[in-house]
């Protein structure tokens, strides 16, 4: 899954593809690169500093990649949101996935993705977009996320989306320290053993930049180490910035994985 933020603020890339002519470009270098789904989400979430955007200006910034894209890219679109209205407008235009970093909280998010049997990936996240680092706190978070990803999956089957649609998103550095998000790292073969499949979002983040460098190869580095664990121990999508190399990490990895005897 290609990273495609048409915001001005996101940790990574905020600003690059606010015109919608260079994130429509950026979308086929993607797919051209081996993505396949492509993600665009227009309000950012990073840890600190994000700002809450009306759902107005989240669809002036999505529609016109959207429209730009719309029967011409030849992979699935994703789009990156927790809004109803801005989900609704994103599936008339295309989109296939829904990706909700709060897991259909709102009701009317289930009904879409039950209307349009599109594809949901449900995030675990505590807080909201713009406080959620200060919620970083478990008594066990392998256990806790485990069983609010499970709930979470079953009030979607139960709002009439099919078992076969649901992803699952540990949410990595979403309310988690970097001892959390590795602890969850480590316990992958747990998340998968739910029957779903899981995504995992890694790309670039902080924990990752704080082992591996700040350089764009270094994270590149750390970010394909996290995807190749990840992808061997059952993981079905990696969500990355920078196609091309984790497409490789993954084709490796897979096969590691396939052979693994039990």
């Amino acid at each position: 899954m290609g990273v495609l933020n048409v915001t001005p603020d996101s940790f990574s890339d905020g600003g690059l593809y606010l015109d919608p002519e260079r994130a429509a470009a950026r979308a086929f270098e993607m797919a051209g690169e081996g993505a396949a789904i492509i993600d665009i989400g227009a309000e950012s979430t990073r840890p600190y500093g994000a700002r809450e955007v009306p759902a107005d200006i989240e669809l002036a910034r999505l529609v016109p990649v959207l429209e730009l894209l719309q029967g011409k890219l030849q992979v699935p679109l994703s789009v990156d949101t927790r809004k109803p209205e801005v989900a609704s407008v994103a599936l008339e235009l295309g989109a296939s996935f829904i990706n909700d970093i709060s897991a259909l909280s709102h009701p009317r998010m289930a009904e879409l993705a039950a209307e349009h049997q599109c594809f949901v990936v449900l995030m675990h996240m505590k807080g909201g977009p713009t406080d959620h680092i200060r919620f970083a706190s478990y008594a066990n978070v392998v256990d806790e996320v485990l069983t609010f990803l499970a709930e979470r999956a079953l009030a979607a089957e139960r709002a009439g989306i099919d078992r076969s649609r649901i992803i699952l998103d540990p949410g990595l550095g979403f309310a988690k320290t970097p001892q959390h998000n590795f602890a969850i790292l480590a316990n992958l073969d747990r998340f998968c053993a739910l029957g779903y499949p899981l995504l995992i979002g890694a790309s670039r983040k902080s924990f990752i930049r704080n082992l591996a460098g700040e350089q764009k190869e270094e994270l590149i580095l750390g970010t394909n180490a996290v995807n190749a664990v990840a992808v061997a121990a059952g993981v079905a999508i990696i969500r990355v910035h920078d196609p091309r190399p984790a497409v490789v990490t993954a084709r490796i990895a897979a096969a590691i994985g396939s052979a693994r005897q039990t």
